[in-house]
């Protein structure tokens, strides 16, 4: 029997062109929060490296996406961000959606993501924001990155393994396909939060004083995570390309040992199901 596809399987391997179910993204919406991240001349000399050097896609804005240069994305995938704030609002954490799935669609995206802080003031919006990409993203058969962290007045220590588990757990209930949150301390603690969660988990890019890149990666696979999503730390490196080949040589490459694959069920069997978040 002809196993049948479908258009979400089909983005999915967009989202992973260089190895099959795993993930090196490279966000680059960081200008919405903090301001541009290069100048708009070089912008697009940015992704070109980003993509050249084994990122598998690239997270912006929608009106950001008209600035990229439709050939790269022949060989990278883009996926579009939904969510916004800024520090100048009286709640950083309070994050609202700035698009729909109709308009990544438009721009040509493989992908959307939304943002969740759990334990911000606005943490009950925001879960009804996740859900509701999350049933547009089931009509569309397009993969839905939730970015979740425990960030808020009420979260003591964001790196706590056991709040992880819960917070990634709540992006695979509300129908996220994937989920990128934070790294566990001691990061051995990673793998009680892939074990925990039913789709897969991508970590974040790190403190910048967290050793190389390559180590990171490494411990990230092992303990479970199906990719990294690193931002600040390729843009904001001396050598970008440099950067972003320093992780793909990890994510990308073979891993001896307990690697993400052996934690988690291969994405064909990771069931897209959007939900609808009970009123809080």
């Amino acid at each position: 029997m002809v196993a049948l596809t479908t258009g979400l399987d089909v983005r999915l391997a967009r989202l992973s062109r260089h190895r099959a179910g795993h993930f090196l993204f490279v966000p680059m919406d960081h200008s919405v929060a903090d301001g541009p991240i290069t100048t708009a001349a070089r912008f697009s000399q940015l992704v070109g490296t980003v993509v050249d050097n084994g990122a598998d896609a690239i997270v912006v804005h929608k009106g950001r996406a008209r600035a990229v240069d439709p050939q790269l994305l022949r060989s990278c995938g883009l996926i579009v961000h939904l969510s916004a704030s800024t520090p100048h609002a009286l709640d950083g954490d309070a994050k609202i959606l700035v698009g729909d799935v109709a308009d990544a669609v438009r721009a040509g995206a493989d992908a959307v993501s939304v943002h969740v802080n759990i334990g911000a003031d606005t943490e009950a919006a925001q879960l009804a924001d996740l859900g509701t990409v999350a049933r547009a993203c089931q009509e569309w058969n397009l993969p839905l990155l939730a970015m979740v962290y425990p960030r808020g007045p009420r979260i003591a220590d964001p790196h706590v393994p056991a709040l992880l588990s819960h917070v990634v757990n709540i992006a695979a209930d509300l129908g996220a396909t994937m989920v990128k949150t934070t790294w566990a301390v001691p990061a051995e603690g990673m793998a009680e939060v892939t074990e925990s969660c039913p789709i897969p988990v991508l970590v974040a890019g790190g403190p910048s004083d967290s050793g190389s890149l390559a180590d990171y990666a490494a411990t990230a696979l092992d303990a479970g995570c199906r990719g990294l999503a690193v931002g600040r730390r390729v843009f904001e490196s001396a050598d970008p390309g440099a950067a972003v080949r320093e992780v793909a040589a990890v994510v990308h490459g073979h891993r001896p040992g307990r690697t993400a694959s052996s934690v988690l069920p291969p994405l064909a069997t990771v069931q897209h199901r959007a939900s609808v978040p009970a009123q809080i």
